[in-house]
């Protein structure tokens, strides 16, 4: 199993932590997309790093158009020799209306076009071949010698890896139609995984004529941990109130449905419109905190991680929304790539 560790996006320590994420012996390492860009600090993780795997997790995808992910993702790839991963999200309705200002519909089947078209762009750069896509969302038709950067840039090493998060079934199944990866989002549980996800990817490449084979999960990962009662207990805390924002968002109440935890969806979905962000965590039961996150001390993580996720996902990155020391991972981190 590949064990992802973190970039920060702000420029600042980026570099500090794309080195200190591949000296510990992390496979890749991810940027987000939340108070920062998450593409610039990669610049600068792919210059003083070799063998990381770098990547972002998420970019929102539906605040650019395929022609501008395209060059990015491109020249990250040239530039990391081939180490660079397009993970990419839709965000909610609201954020990408109210926060970026751009047009929202149907997510799912304009996530697809938008895959496609990032390809159909890369295929034209590498081919020298005319630019012909034409969807309902995106069109591209237009590319000159002068736009179109040396195929010898990425040759070597081909084409980026597109990778797409999501929760409900339809987004899944472009995922597994068109990506060759998935990102499970944190407020995931295994039931949900086996159940609803993994049914929904493999739907996904049947429709593409393909297998499993190849396609890369990058599992549920929250981690509630401390050498301590005192750190456990700080640890849980700050996991009770992120498993409460996401729970509180309607797009995320099928997952708490499916364990019979839809009116705690009611509950957090009006505490949230008051304000009430601390308080959300408290309805957060002891259960529904061990289904979402693996809780223990260190030793204990990586056998329960392996336990519930082991034989379907391929790689896993921490998901620790609370102040800890780099020791604590590392002991996390050889124990899942030695089993």
């Amino acid at each position: 199993m590949k064990v992802d560790g973190g970039i920060s996006a702000n420029l600042h320590d980026a570099i500090k932590s794309a080195k200190e994420a591949e000296t510990a012996g992390y496979s890749g390492a991810w940027t987000a997309e939340t108070n920062h860009d998450p593409f610039l600090p990669l610049l600068l993780a792919a210059e003083h790093t070799t063998k990381l795997e770098i990547g972002t997790s998420i970019a929102v995808a539906f605040a650019r158009s395929p022609m501008t992910l395209a060059n990015t993702a491109w020249d990250l790839q040239a530039y990391s020799q081939g180490r660079f991963i397009l993970g990419l999200g839709s965000q909610i309705q609201p954020h990408i209306t109210k926060r970026f200002s751009m047009p929202w519909s149907k997510p799912a089947a304009r996530m697809r076009e938008m895959v496609l078209a990032i390809h159909a762009i890369w295929d034209t750069w590498l081919t020298g071949n005319k630019l012909e896509f034409r969807g309902e969302f995106y069109t591209h038709t237009l590319m000159t010698p002068m736009f179109s950067p040396p195929a010898s840039d990425i040759s070597a090493y081909g084409k980026p890896k597109i990778f797409l998060a999501g929760v409900g079934e339809l987004m899944t199944e472009v995922a597994g139609e068109v990506c060759d990866g998935f990102i499970c989002h944190g407020f995931t549980t295994e039931k949900y995984l086996r159940e609803v996800t993994i049914p929904a990817l493999e739907r996904g490449r049947a429709k593409a004529g393909k297998t499993m084979e190849g396609f890369e999960i990058v599992g549920p990962s929250f981690v509630v941990t401390g050498n301590n009662e005192e750190e456990l207990e700080r640890a849980a805390v700050g996991t009770r109130k992120q498993i409460a924002f996401y729970g509180s968002t309607p797009a995320y109440r099928p997952v708490l449905e499916m364990h019979g935890w839809g009116e705690v969806q009611d509950q957090l979905n009006v505490m949230s419109k008051q304000g009430e962000w601390d308080k959300m965590g408290t309805l957060i039961t002891d259960e529904i905190l061990n289904t979402f996150a693996v809780v223990g001390l260190p030793e204990q993580i990586a056998p329960e991680l392996h336990h519930r996720y082991g034989d379907v996902i391929q790689r896993i990155s921490f998901y620790a929304p609370y102040s800890s020391d780099p020791e604590r991972w590392s002991k996390v981190m050889s124990a899942l790539q030695l089993a």
